[in-house]
């Protein structure tokens, strides 16, 4: 399966000297584009961290590198060399630093990890200038209808499948358990991945002894996803301290096991400032389907305000807006710090909420959007962003449009 990550990556690596660093969760496809973009290239040399011989050639230093590459004398065209799940590897900053040094004319350099290889600072000199971090996504309603990247930030208005939703909210996004579509095949994939998370990944790369306690976090949150977050209420059903299960938090963060959605108070009276709502990257372990719902829009929205920002075409974020009294938007996108549209996810009610008028006036919104997860798109498509004011939409209006 292509992804749209092959295009946009190689064009990276072509035009800048910077090396790419691409991160994301377990199993999302990394390795696979990674080897994809090589295919595009003359030449190119492939290691990998978790294979014994890989292991011995990276720690046999640069100079090893260099001549199993055969890159000492410069080419026409640089070689690709890719280095999967290399921060697993305690001094791979230093590697890195020396190998780009010693090797900037003569090759461009992909490195691929489950974890965000800015997390984990061993020591040695900074990269900073050296490398542009990229995050990858699982699969959206906008990638499978095309992996091409549009010309604008938004695709152009096109008729998307409620199958395609459907198969997507049960399965999620990550490729093999879509592509399988099997109940069975993904229950034990599902179990096995989070074996690796927390058997493998967090006793190997993290200092954390109480793994038992950090599992049950995570099965907290996935019963809680999209709800405002107690640190309090959480360290007592983990029956721990605050500070810990806050730790925790930015841990499974790192692991690419959730992520928080923060609250947006510019303009907003008596707005809540602190508490962030957490959302799996893996939709589809949320048992409750109006969790599940929501936190499937969060993921579609998070995946484009990433990519949008990786390309370098604005700062983009993800919030969310809620106030003392209980008014609230599921979802805010903004453009350099201005809100471009404001988002509330419905399961199956089709009356408009009064609070997408009340905070699109308060944040002088573009668009306001209530989904409707259980509306069919219209053929032709409606254009939505040819609205201004507050409208009902089926999720693959807006989904289509993002990446």
């Amino acid at each position: 399966m292509k992804r749209l990550y092959v295009d946009m990556l190689n064009h990276q690596l072509r035009s800048e000297r910077q090396m790419v660093f691409l991160s994301g969760p377990r199993q999302v496809g990394k390795t696979t584009v990674a080897k994809l973009i090589a295919e595009k290239w003359k030449r190119s040399c492939f290691w990998n961290w978790d294979n014994t011989q890989d292991r011995e050639v990276i720690m046999s230093g640069v100079s090893s590198i260099i001549e199993i590459a055969n890159i000492a004398s410069p080419s026409n065209e640089p070689t690709l060399l890719i280095f999967d799940e290399l921060h697993k590897f305690r001094g791979w900053k230093d590697f890195l630093k020396g190998l780009f040094d010693a090797t900037e004319d003569r090759a461009r350099i992909l490195v691929t990890g489950s974890a965000r290889l800015d997390v984990f600072r061993r020591g040695g000199d900074s990269l900073m200038g050296r490398y542009f971090p990229w995050r990858m996504h699982p699969l959206s309603i906008g990638e499978l209808s095309n992996t091409q990247l549009p010309n604008n930030l938004l695709r152009e208005p096109a008729t998307s499948e409620h199958q395609c939703l459907e198969k997507l909210l049960q399965f999620g996004g990550f490729p093999e358990p879509f592509i399988k579509q099997s109940d069975s095949f993904s229950r034990r994939w599902k179990n096995l991945r989070t074996q690796q998370l927390f058997k493998e990944d967090l006793r190997d790369l993290t200092r954390i002894q109480d793994l038992g306690q950090t599992e049950h976090l995570a099965e907290v949150l996935r019963h809680c996803a999209g709800q405002l977050t107690s640190y309090t209420t959480l360290s007592k059903h983990v029956r721990s301290s605050i500070k810990t299960v806050s730790s925790w938090l930015q841990t499974l963060e790192s692991f690419y096991y959730c992520f928080p959605v923060r609250p947006y108070f510019k303009n907003i009276p008596r707005s809540l400032r602190k508490e962030p709502k957490y959302y799996l990257w893996d939709w589809s372990n949320v048992p409750d389907t109006g969790q599940r719902n929501e936190n499937f829009i969060a993921c579609m929205l998070n995946k484009s305000v990433q990519i949008w920002t990786d390309l370098g075409l604005g700062n983009f974020e993800l919030r969310f807006i809620r106030d003392t009294e209980g008014n609230e938007v599921d979802f805010v996108v903004t453009k350099n710090d201005e809100v471009w549209f404001i988002v509330e996810v419905k399961t199956g009610e089709q009356k408009l909420s009064k609070s997408l008028a009340r905070f699109q006036k308060a944040t002088n919104a573009k668009h306001a959007f209530q989904i409707c997860m259980q509306l069919e798109e219209e053929n032709p498509p409606l254009d939505i962003f040819n609205y201004n004011d507050p409208i009902i939409i089926p999720a693959t209006s807006l989904l289509s449009r993002l990446l």
